[in-house]
């Protein structure tokens, strides 16, 4: 009876299987497509946030082309004879909300800076300040 192996057994080799090496495997996939869900739910927010930054950074520089067109349109109507006033009234819808015109004669020359603040996208962006836009065009009063 000394020669026969029992279950129980200690010092007995196991029988090798095909089975546990890709249970292994198999705990060992689950623990990690665990860790990425982890890590993509702790960055997503992040994420998130910085789209949201860049899509304010292009409102920006979207305000601030409108401002600069609006600026040269109003120089433009006023060296031709306009009154500012008009001008300003007209340029008014294509600049961005809460715009300022200020306009100027020195010289024979007319300029025109206009100024809008433009807000933050607010949500996570609401403590921010708004940014200050400016814009100056410039031309020579045409004669009368």
């Amino acid at each position: 009876m000394g020669d026969r192996m029992t279950v129980g057994d200690r010092g007995a080799p196991r029988p090798p299987t095909a089975t546990r090496p890709l249970v292994r495997a198999a705990l060992r996939r689950r623990s990690a497509s665990g860790a990425v869900t982890a890590e993509a739910a702790a960055v997503l927010p992040v994420l998130v946030a910085v789209g949201i930054g860049l899509v304010w950074v292009v409102a920006l520089a979207v305000a601030q082309v409108r401002l600069v067109d609006a600026a040269r349109d109003v120089v433009r109507a006023v060296a031709r004879g306009d009154v500012a006033s008009q001008a300003t009234g007209r340029a008014s819808g294509e600049a961005p909300d809460g715009t300022r015109f200020e306009v100027r004669r020195t010289e024979g020359r007319v300029v025109v800076t206009a100024t809008a603040e433009v807000r933050g996208p607010g949500g996570l962006f609401a403590f921010l300040p708004g940014v200050l836009l400016s814009a100056t065009a410039t031309t020579a009063e045409e004669p009368e």
